[in-house]
């Protein structure tokens, strides 16, 4: 018996030709599957970039209510409209140093800065008793990490 390993002409080269075609479809999946995770990881920096500058203007935040909160602390009111607005600065600052413009001196702390503006007195603070004088500061933090700038300020009422 012998078996006849003849085939026809018509089928010659057909199952190299689907097996490119599948190595073709696997090999745009497996690039699809690497841009896909490369997007990812650059999106997990930002995230994380942006989550250490909050965190850092945050601890500037603190440091700068704790400086305001001493006994000894004492700022000039600001005066005219420009120098009681927040300050337009902190969304460009890069350096510690004194602001013309604004009137902020900025404080160098950890991953960012902090600033401090006297605006003024009120009798109508919360969290403060009644009838009561309470001296209102801006405090603003920046925090700084890679290309990521966060913004933060709160109002502390000191009496």
């Amino acid at each position: 018996m012998s078996i006849s390993s003849k085939t026809p002409h018509s089928q010659r080269g057909m199952a190299l030709l689907v097996s490119l075609v599948f190595l073709l479809l696997l090999t745009l999946i497996g690039l699809s599957s690497m841009q896909n995770a490369t997007l990812q990881e650059k999106m997990a920096a930002s995230v994380t970039l942006r989550n250490q500058s909050f965190q850092g203007a945050e601890a500037a935040l603190r440091i700068g209510e704790s400086a305001v909160q001493l006994d000894t602390y004492a700022l000039p009111v600001c005066s005219g409209t420009s120098q009681c607005a927040p300050p337009a600065e902190a969304s460009a600052l890069t350096a510690a140093g004194f602001n013309s413009t604004s009137g902020v001196t900025w404080i160098a702390s950890g991953n960012g800065f902090y600033g401090v503006q006297n605006i003024g007195t009120t009798l109508n603070a919360v969290n403060v008793p009644s009838n009561t004088s309470a001296t209102l500061y801006r405090v603003t933090a920046v925090g700084i990490v890679g290309n990521s700038r966060s913004v933060v300020e709160s109002i502390y009422a000191k009496y």
